[in-house]
């Protein structure tokens, strides 16, 4: 089987924490392990004329570092690039969430994502009235995180976020206020026309462009453009007049960048182009394109669910790890699905629907920790016990390599 057919379930990664079911969610695939996927298991909502309405309120799971969050929304226009999958558009526009240290107590709640992308999502997944899961109940999501919140003195290095394929932005929030409350200033990129909506500078919310048929789809292409977005985001995060009236949070020579699945094939396509990318993270992706031996010599992190090992799949991802050259540490997480590593499990147990084998608190609360130790260790020379070898506080993390 070709590649990208192989990965082209990748592409159906979405809100499938949302997605519709009459009880069974979604299920994993038989694939091979190094290629993570799950698909939906319905593509059309059941009939619910006699089903309750739930209450759906999402809550994500408080920060747990010193500092608050507090986020502030960007929209940058590339103007030496069309765009990749609407051409006609015109130059590459991006949404960016930036989220940061604050002083606690100062700003006002920060909503999830705009009833425009919430309702983007719905139309998508065609989730039932029944389960109390509208645009207005999605977008106002409780984040932690605070707009207008007044900023922690200091630089903080940058880590920059990219979501699974179909995925929204806003599906790392979870970590990104985490990682903030560490003492991080976080970018999330959202990769316009490849997920159900990222409201632009403009007010408009383009649909996926590439979601319909994702056997068509390159996944080394759409890596390498997410690449080209993360660097051109880090241009106007760091050079000459930025985008962002806070960008003197940002200490520019501290640089990583964390994705879940092919987020996280972005990361090693990004490191590969982009030498400022100090340590990328992987969350239960593969890799998009193979990289080289000598291509990535910087440290890199692999955190996955069962099954996704050095030696699993058919030889491209052992391949790629071979080729890793710096420092690396690849954990798996006993009983994590997919969806552990961002917020949707967390948000599919708050909707009813059912979740994998692993806590989702559990979930967002190891892929935070093991995320922050590896950036704290990274871009801060702060060593972490975490990253030496398996820990009684987090049974759940395995070191097979």
């Amino acid at each position: 089987m070709k590649r990208n057919r192989r990965s082209s379930a990748v592409a159906a990664l979405a809100l499938a924490a949302l997605v519709t079911g009459t009880g069974s969610g979604f299920a994993a695939t038989t694939t091979p392990p190094a290629t993570p996927v799950a698909t939906h298991a319905f593509d059309t909502a059941p009939a619910t004329a006699t089903a309750p309405t739930r209450s759906f309120q999402g809550t994500l799971p408080a920060p747990t570092g010193p500092y608050a969050a507090g986020e502030e929304i960007i929209h940058l226009t590339d103007a030496s690039r069309l765009d990749p999958w609407v051409p006609s558009s015109g130059p590459r526009q991006l949404t960016v969430t930036m989220v940061y240290p604050a002083v606690p107590g100062t700003g006002t709640p920060a909503p999830y994502m705009t009833l425009a992308e919430a309702a983007g999502v719905l139309q998508r997944r065609k989730i039932p009235a029944s389960y109390g899961v509208t645009p207005q109940t999605l977008s106002s999501v409780t984040t932690h995180a605070f707009d207008g919140a007044r900023p922690q003195r200091g630089r903080h290095p940058l880590v920059v976020l990219s979501p699974a394929s179909e995925n929204p932005r806003m599906t790392l929030t979870a970590l990104a206020t985490d990682l903030a409350s560490h003492g991080y200033v976080v970018a999330l990129v959202g990769h316009t026309h490849e997920d159900s909506g990222e409201t632009l500078a403009n007010g408009q919310t383009p649909p996926c462009a590439i979601c319909d048929h994702p056997e068509t789809v390159d996944f080394d292409a759409e890596a390498v453009s997410r690449g080209r977005d993360v660097s051109f985001v880090i241009d106007r995060l760091t050079h000459g007049n930025t985008a962002w009236r806070l960008a003197h949070l940002i200490d520019k020579h501290e640089t990583g960048m964390a994705g879940h699945s092919l987020g996280g094939a972005a990361a090693a396509a990004t490191m590969i182009a982009d030498p400022r990318v100090r340590a990328g993270v992987d969350m239960d992706g593969t890799f998009h394109p193979v990289p080289m031996p000598g291509q990535i010599t910087r440290p890199f992190l692999m955190l996955g669910s069962d099954g996704h090992t050095p030696g699993s799949g058919d030889g491209i991802v052992g391949r790629a790890w071979a080729a890793l050259g710096g420092y690396k540490k690849w954990l798996t997480v006993a009983g994590a699905d997919h969806f552990s590593f961002s917020d949707l499990d967390v948000l599919q147990e708050q909707a009813g629907f059912p979740t994998g084998p692993l806590s989702p608190e559990r979930g967002v609360a190891i892929t935070r920790e093991y995320v922050t130790a590896f950036f704290d260790q990274t871009l801060k020379g702060i060593h972490s016990p975490l990253l030496d070898g398996p820990s009684p506080n987090n049974p759940e993390v395995l070191f097979p390599s």
